[in-house]
């Protein structure tokens, strides 16, 4: 690898490529471990990819099987896992709950032994039981919804993002703080993520002195006029928007806002973090924030794998990419320390084993929160998202 590091921590840097090297040649320095010529006589470990790959999300769903297909050519060209390849499974629920299910069905027909995904907190949810029935494990790279790890209900469920609860956090303690607005408009779309975020962010609000939340509305989500929330907005005598939801609606309402000369700030969350959004609000998503994962550009991992994206599919990689190649580096590393398939071993192996991925190194709690991932805000500034420090 030719990284060229500079400036803080080289120690840490070489940690991560020496951790990194030794994730793909680990198998092929076992002792026994079948050469090249037989692995095809040996049964392929399957992953499932599932998330979002059409209609208005599939900017969030694409990236992550890109990302899972990196990484699994690159350990295939290498030995597999002790010897045995892995095999992608795609299956596309355009982020409905209705569809997830039955993606998720069918991958458990095709024989997926774990998961990567689901993208959107509802379609994961609405997998998970399915998911937790059949003893497989899912670890999304997205889903954000506190309770998906919070309550318990799903053991087999991990993900490589922080969960919507520090997002909110994060967002108040900014409109509040940083940019002195006390009368705050609070939005949703009224799905498990956007609304799920939306009262966490109330309730900080609400338990602030610096804030009182002046308006708290769900919107529609596929509407083409969002006017009649935009004019609650103007006449609640908001400073500041915090909006739950996704960019398609996030676009229309920062829009016909800035067209009715309301300049008042908008801030939002990861599901509005993505280049589809500056695509599609144009010059009017200037100036808009939105948290998102921490900036990761100086992690050796994280630029190996985005020179590897860009070399494949000659651009940049989208939202949520690095967070699906963290998810299928560490299932990939579990599946190699656990020296087995089965369910047990491969949850023990998330939550004890440490693994260098391009978020960090990481591993996951009893809940399934991967320790050491957080959110950091950012602002579209000259049409793309900048990192507020």
């Amino acid at each position: 690898m030719n990284v060229r590091i500079s400036g803080r921590a080289p120690l840490m840097a070489a940690i991560f490529l020496i951790a990194f090297v030794s994730l793909w040649t680990a198998c092929s320095q076992k002792e026994g471990a079948p050469v090249a010529s037989e692995q095809k006589n040996l049964p392929p470990i399957k992953i499932a990819v599932v998330g979002s790959h059409s209609g208005d999300l599939a900017s969030y769903g694409i990236p992550s099987v890109r990302a899972a297909q990196l990484v699994v050519d690159q350990r295939n060209a290498a030995c597999g896992i002790a010897g045995r390849r892995i095999e992608l499974l795609v299956e596309d629920d355009v982020c409905k709950p209705e569809l997830a299910a039955n993606a998720a069905t069918k991958v458990i027909g095709d024989g997926a032994q774990v998961v990567v995904g689901h993208i959107c907190s509802g379609a994961t949810k609405a997998a998970l039981g399915i998911y937790k029935e059949a003893r497989l494990v899912a670890m999304s790279p997205s889903a954000t919804n506190p309770a998906l790890t919070q309550s318990g209900e799903y053991p087999n469920f991990f993900r490589t993002i922080a969960s919507d609860d520090a997002q909110a956090r994060l967002e108040v303690d900014f409109v509040l703080g940083r940019l002195k607005a006390q009368k705050i408009a609070v939005l949703h779309d009224k799905g498990d993520y956007g609304k799920g975020l939306a009262e966490f962010a109330k309730g900080f609000i609400e338990a602030d002195p610096r804030g009182a939340v002046v308006l708290f509305e769900g919107i529609t989500p596929g509407a083409v006029d969002y006017s009649a929330v935009v004019n609650k907005i103007n006449q609640s005598g908001a400073q500041a928007v915090i909006y739950g939801g996704y960019h398609p609606e996030a676009s229309k309402i920062v829009s016909q806002m800035r067209k009715k000369a309301m300049t008042i700030p908008f801030v939002s969350d990861d599901g509005v973090k993505d280049d589809t959004f500056i695509k599609v609000a144009g010059e009017f998503a200037e100036g808009v924030y939105a948290t998102g994962p921490v900036d990761t550009t100086r992690n050796p991992i994280a630029i190996e794998a985005v020179a590897a994206h860009k070399a494949k599919y000659g651009e940049d990689p989208g939202a949520f990419f690095l967070n699906a190649y963290a998810a299928t580096l560490a299932l990939v590393n579990a599946f190699e320390k656990a020296c087995a398939t089965d369910y047990d071993a491969i949850v023990k192996a998330l939550r004890s084993e440490w693994v260098a991925t391009p978020l960090g190194i990481i591993r996951f709690d009893e809940r399934g929160d991967a320790i050491g991932v957080g959110f950091a805000m950012y602002q579209v500034q000259g049409g793309k998202y900048a990192e507020i420090k």
